[in-house]
């Protein structure tokens, strides 16, 4: 069968012509332009269900000058940018809202005897982060794996106090820095992981 016949124009994919049915288009609404309209153009802001029906020539020009803002302040502008993040819904800051209930129980939950009900120790460390400090570890605490290791690389035990890794840090620094091996960088490796190792302690409230 010849690929120019009308029969295999018929199931193209892409056929060489539009078969869709069109119906009669309506007048281009650009003043004294007597094509036919193909586009939708928006009437603006406050207007935002009707529309202008343009030719393809007339919309273009129409969205080069078209602005959504036109007749608003600069800053009515921002606080509708700020609000459509949102979609233009309310919001309101976490624990701000709430019945009576609900008010009850987070104000006990924040009493002496919350810290009994988070075994985990979770909600404490992350408000002490909240607030841009990391919360003190008590001596004795039970140790992670990870501040074990922090510990190892500097040659410590579990139950190094607070002074002792700050002394222990002191004395790795000196002696692996460059200027102390004449300016011998092959320890350079080592002192990156004591600085990082006393940086994660710190940062656990270790030291």
């Amino acid at each position: 069968m010849s690929t120019n016949s009308p029969l295999f124009d018929r199931i193209r994919v892409k056929p060489n012509q539009d078969r869709r049915p069109r119906t009669d288009l309506p007048g281009c609404q650009w003043p004294g332009c007597a094509d036919s309209a193909t586009h939708r153009a928006p009437k603006g802001r406050l207007r935002a269900a009707e529309y202008w029906c343009f030719c393809l020539e007339h919309v273009r020009e129409y969205n080069n000058n078209y602005n959504f803002f036109a007749g608003m302040s600069d800053d009515a502008i921002a606080k509708y940018q700020k609000e459509d993040v949102t979609g233009h819904r309310p919001t309101w800051k976490m624990g701000s809202v709430g019945g009576p209930r609900v008010r009850a129980s987070r104000a006990k939950f924040r009493g002496a005897g919350w810290a009994a009900e988070d075994p985990f120790e979770l909600f404490g460390e992350a408000a002490a982060h909240a607030n841009g400090h990391a919360r003190p570890a008590p001596e004795g605490r039970k140790i992670l794996n990870a501040q074990r290791r922090a510990l190892d690389v500097l040659g410590l035990e579990g139950d190094a106090k607070r002074a002792d890794i700050k002394t222990r840090f002191k004395v790795l620094v000196k002696q692996h820095h460059p200027d102390a091996n004449g300016g011998d960088r092959g320890s350079e490796e080592r002192l990156r992981e004591i600085i990082q190792a006393y940086n994660y302690l710190k940062s656990a409230g270790f030291c």
